[in-house]
């Protein structure tokens, strides 16, 4: 699963305001301070720091705008609230352009791009004066990627640059000239941009975060890794730092390592709803439902995102309560703005068709919803969208296979306990395995398909967890599944590792052969060839070798 926004876990990081403002500027400290939690991603406290702001001088235009941006900055923007706060700005000072900026940025948040041109006008009416809104501007300009304009932005982030060189250069308007150059594809000025920022900002952090999500977006995995450990180093509670750091581990399917980055980022963020519905979001990322729904459980009332519905959806889904996800993606797809509907909605709903097809009695429901499936599942693979493995996860459904059909199926004293044991320490293989085939002793299929899955998550490479997996597959006459797991199992084994394993390797090349007599005789031919070089001696091989040179 990569959720709606999963590889933008560098997005919001660096794309929000950032430390670094001086005494010697026109802030006070406690705007500074308001500023240091949205970039620490405490959007609470950055809230309530600028509500007590306003409460103190309600004449201040400018301490409605830091508010309104916070909202705008947050994981999901809340427009309604933004433009709330923007409005009352604009009530105390009519004349207020940072106001007017927060305005047109919430249409260009909502897909109106004609808020570009607004924007230039009211830099225009400033007669680029002001440092601040000129580089606001030029953050408005970044801060919603598909409705962004990164060479005018940089254009704006540039003269704020230059207009603030008599005092210092504030490390955030490196920071959004970075993002900027970012959004335009050209990492080598945008590192140039961060490199800059390393000079003046008080934050080492901070600097060393947003290099890494950088590196990660040019998918330089190991400069990204060295970058994210270097903040941690420097700041261990730098929470921005862990999200990063998760988004690394989710690449690489180390849920494990996941789930503890994702505990230590709630433990140095704050309990903003809206962090915790994106906290909600990486755990269902990260395959850790129960996580998910307990975290998305505490805030749903608190927060009006229509986004809630459809990561409720995506949960029910997984938990095989495919009537509750129909519901729910159904009331996000009428709540929310057009610009925010995703082709990922439509290949949930495909998933969703498939599950409730799979049990209908009456044919031509039947029919007419795997038609759908189908339909809807395509939209999404034409798209390209990859947030969830669209086709792995139809041949699951169409198994049966989900958490409440594990739940359904045979357990033992020895399986409970196990689960509390992972409950408490996700990271721990040994467990893993030891439930895996507790499971498959029971024969509980679907239990230990979902466990070796953990197991494959926790340790990517380890060749014989493909194989136990593509037996429970096929115990659970899920051929399919089968064959793509003995096929992962085959290309992981390493030349030291095949003596040892040749039973494993014979009886893997016979399955995939048998599950291809018919479509591709000639491939069986040399996967039964491979099969009986492992086991010269296997029966049930020799069988199928000679009857497929008839």
């Amino acid at each position: 699963m990569k959720t709606e926004n999963i590889m933008n876990v560098s997005k919001k990081i660096v794309l929000t305001a950032a430390i670094g403002f001086f005494a010697n500027l026109s802030f006070g400290q406690s705007v500074q301070d308001g500023i240091n939690y949205v970039d620490s991603q405490k959007y609470a406290k950055a809230k309530q720091n600028f509500t007590d702001l306003i409460n103190k001088d309600p004449k201040d235009a400018s301490n409605y705008f830091y508010l309104g941006n916070t909202y705008l900055t947050q994981f999901d923007p809340n427009f309604n609230e933004a433009q709330d706060s923007f409005n009352k700005g604009l009530a105390a000072d009519p004349k207020s352009y940072l106001n007017k900026i927060g305005l047109a940025s919430i249409k260009l948040g909502k897909g109106d791009k004609s808020a570009i041109a607004e924007i230039q006008q009211i830099v225009k009416d400033s007669k680029e004066k002001d440092a601040e809104v000129l580089f606001r501007a030029g953050e408005a300009l970044t801060l919603f990627e598909k409705n962004s304009s990164p060479d005018l932005a940089i254009t704006f982030l540039n003269k704020a640059v230059e207009k603030a060189q008599k005092n210092g250069v504030p490390a955030n308007y490196y920071y959004s000239l970075g993002d900027a150059y970012r959004l335009k594809k050209d990492p080598g000025n945008a590192m140039s941009a961060y490199d800059k920022a390393v000079a003046v900002a008080k934050s080492k952090a901070s600097v060393y975060t947003r290099m890494g999500t950088l590196w990660m977006a040019a998918q330089r995995w190991q400069q990204a890794k060295e970058n994210i450990d270097k903040a941690i180093a420097v700041d261990p509670t730098y929470a921005p730092a862990y999200k990063a750091l998760a988004g690394f581990n989710i690449k690489y399917q180390k849920n494990a390592e996941a789930t503890q980055n994702l505990i230590n980022y709630t433990k140095y963020a704050d309990d903003d709803p809206y962090t915790k519905l994106e906290i909600a979001k990486l755990y269902f990322t990260n395959e850790d439902l129960a996580n998910a729904k307990t975290t998305l459980d505490s805030v749903f009332d608190k927060v009006d995102d229509p986004i809630k519905y459809r990561l409720r959806a995506y949960i029910q889904y997984g938990d095989g309560d495919y009537t509750g996800a129909q519901q729910n993606i159904e009331t996000f797809l009428s709540k929310a703005e057009k610009s925010r509907i995703q082709p990922s909605d439509e290949g949930l709903q495909g998933l969703i068709a498939a599950g409730m097809g799979k049990d209908e009695k009456d044919a031509a429901k039947k029919a007419q919803l795997d038609a759908l499936a189908q339909q809807k599942i395509a939209i999404a693979k034409a798209a390209k969208d990859e947030t969830l493995k669209w086709d792995e996860e139809l041949a699951k459904v169409k198994g049966g296979i989900n958490s409440a059909s594990v739940d359904q199926g045979p357990t033992s004293p020895e399986i409970e306990a196990l689960k509390k044991k992972i409950v408490e320490n996700p990271s721990d293989t040994d467990s893993l395995y030891k439930l895996a085939t507790e499971y498959q002793n029971v024969q509980n299929w679907n239990g230990a398909i979902l466990t070796w899955g953990k197991m494959i998550s926790a340790l990517p490479d380890w060749a014989p967890a493909y194989y136990s997996q593509g037996y429970a597959y096929q115990q659970a006459k899920n051929n399919d599944m089968a064959k793509a797991s003995y096929e992962k199992f085959i290309s992981l084994v390493k030349p030291a590792e095949i003596e040892a394993s040749k039973p494993s390797l014979g009886y893997a090349y016979f399955f995939i052969a048998f599950m291809e007599k018919d479509t591709d005789p000639e491939k069986a031919k040399q996967d039964i060839a491979k099969s009986l070089e492992y086991e010269p001696t296997y029966q049930d091989a020799i069988n199928l070798q000679k009857a497929l040179n008839k």
